[in-house]
């Protein structure tokens, strides 16, 4: 029988029930179990492919085009797994269905309501994984803030599903904060007992109270809130600041945890083996050599809108033996080439990550000038790709207005445009998403990385390389080094004579891991390190 963990937050959001519900991933991975991890936020949005990064944080996509939320970057990067569309539900996507079927007459003219309807449609959401995978361990993360009225659903839901699987077969773990008062110099427990109570209102009994904490909890405090949370002492668990998120599975497994939910659960004690994790982790922690990259972006006042990305330069980092420092440039501000100049001076490697939009435009396309001028190795993701193009066809071929179309439809030289497929749709869906071929060419820096003619990588764009300009682009020496065979796009671009720019249209950090990072990541920091020693 399929077993399942419900992970919920209390007392505050951002606590991360995310990296949390990720590490009970992978510490129950490392007992031998098969385990999937999903997510279920209670936003109305369909997915947040049309949210803005500034607020929602980065949009991960998986291998079969699903735009999620990022904490299932959290998953895939600590449990190496592969996840899909059912993975991730919202209530947008809950509703729209629901809403669907009174249309088709699916309810036989019965009234529609919260209950039984939308929590049934929650449930059915929640055991799909288990139909589709045949996982040991289901492990679902509720989003929001128990308390929260948009979220009241898929408490009940989960609530409910205990009744279906039985209750021996369910683990609610409840994440929440214990304050400390620096004056009082004492841990309040207060706020945790009101956040598990009003759990317990809604039918829920938590059977692990994990507690986000800066100050290491004593074992009177734990027995205080076993008593008042109505929880075993073993049951909770204190999750105190870890050095980076990739210590807090170790610390999670030290803490008890493991042990923890196989009782809750009924499975069979089984021994750890993280030794890989925490090789990566000592290494992670102990780097040989520093190495700055300067990320060049429009979205840097929140720095989850490109969380793949900074966690994949990491992973880089590590399978060079160095720490990475990120220097954060917002592409509005490089007004010229002098302020470019200037800004990066300091960094060994530039990347420029993906976006939409005309903000900061111009302040890329100097940022690439610059580095191909200056030898400074360059990695453009997605956007930062068609920023190669661009700069290439201005200040190479001197196609002076060359520009994408989504920028300036009134180009004469729209070196980036849409597909005739993709004119006239409306915005949400339109996208090329998800897991498509690339056949690499020999010779160029992405074979020596991937060392393979052929690799499979994901998609979240919407507009591409113009082909009406290729042989153009290359006869002037731009390198296409990666080309999708099923419809002859341009997916890589190099430039020649340089130690190390690379463009690419897709998003290589939604499949780095820190124990194995993206090759196109590890070869950027190796190059970016080189640069460093001149």
């Amino acid at each position: 029988m399929t077993k399942y963990i419900f992970v919920t937050g209390g007392v505050v959001s951002g606590l991360g029930k995310g990296i949390a519900a990720a590490s009970i991933g992978l510490i129950l991975k490392s007992y031998g179990l098969k385990v999937v991890n999903q997510k279920f936020d209670p936003y109305l949005n369909i997915d947040p492919g049309t949210m803005n990064p500034l607020q929602h944080g980065e949009v991960f996509v998986t291998d079969d085009g699903a735009e999620t939320d990022l904490d299932l970057g959290h998953y895939e990067r600590f449990t190496d797994a592969v996840l899909s569309q059912s993975n991730n539900t919202t209530s947008g996507r809950v509703y729209e269905t629901v809403l669907r079927n009174e249309r088709e007459g699916k309810y036989q003219g019965g009234t529609v309501q919260v209950i039984p309807n939308v929590t049934d449609e929650i449930l059915r959401r929640m055991l799909l994984s288990t139909k589709e995978t045949n996982a040991d361990v289901i492990i679902t993360e509720i989003g929001g803030t128990v308390g929260d009225i948009e979220s009241l659903p898929f408490i009940e839901a989960i609530r409910q599903i205990k009744y279906q699987v039985g209750e021996e077969n369910c683990c609610y773990i409840h994440l929440t904060l214990i304050p400390y008062m620096e004056k009082a110099q004492a841990l309040k427990t207060k706020p945790t007992q009101h956040s598990v109570k009003e759990l317990q209102a809604l039918g829920i009994q938590p059977n692990i109270v994990m507690l986000r904490t800066e100050v290491r909890l004593d074992e009177a405090t734990k027995d205080k809130i076993a008593l008042f949370c109505n929880v075993e002492s073993d049951s909770v668990i204190q999750n105190l600041n870890a050095k980076s998120i990739y210590e807090v599975p170790l610390n999670m497994e030290k803490e008890g945890l493991g042990k923890a939910v196989c009782k809750a659960l009924n499975i069979k004690n089984a021994e750890a083996h993280l030794e890989d994790w925490a090789k990566m982790v000592s290494v992670f922690e102990n780097p040989k050599r520093n190495v700055n990259i300067a990320l060049v972006g429009k979205y840097v006042d929140l720095h989850d809108a490109y969380l793949s990305v900074v966690e994949s330069l990491i992973h880089g980092g590590i399978a060079n033996e160095a720490s990475v420092t990120i220097d954060w440039v917002d592409s509005e501000t490089l007004e010229s080439d002098e302020v470019v100049k200037e800004r990066l001076k300091n960094a060994d490697g530039i990347i420029v990550p993906g976006g939409f939009g005309s903000r900061g435009i111009e302040g890329m396309i100097r940022t690439a000038k610059y580095a191909r001028t200056n030898k400074v190795p360059y990695f453009g993701i997605c956007l930062g790709m068609q920023i190669v193009v661009i700069e290439y066809a201005r200040n190479v071929l001197g196609w002076t207005d060359a520009h994408s179309t989504e920028i300036n439809p009134d180009t004469t030289h729209p070196v980036i445009d849409l597909m005739p497929d993709q004119n006239g749709k409306i915005l949400g869906g339109t996208l090329r998403l998800g897991k498509f071929e690339c056949r690499v060419a020999d010779g160029t820096l992405t074979k020596k990385a991937y060392g393979s003619n052929t690799v499979w990588e994901r998609h979240r764009h919407r507009y591409e390389f113009n082909n009406t300009y290729r042989e153009d682009l290359k006869n002037a020496g731009l390198v296409i080094a990666g080309v999708n065979p099923e419809r002859d796009l341009v997916e890589i671009v190099e430039v020649p004579n340089h130690p190390w720019m690379l463009g690419g249209q897709f998003h290589p950090e939604f499949k780095s891991r820190p124990n194995k990072a993206g090759p196109l990541f590890r070869d950027f920091i190796k190059a970016s390190i080189e640069n460093s020693s001149k």
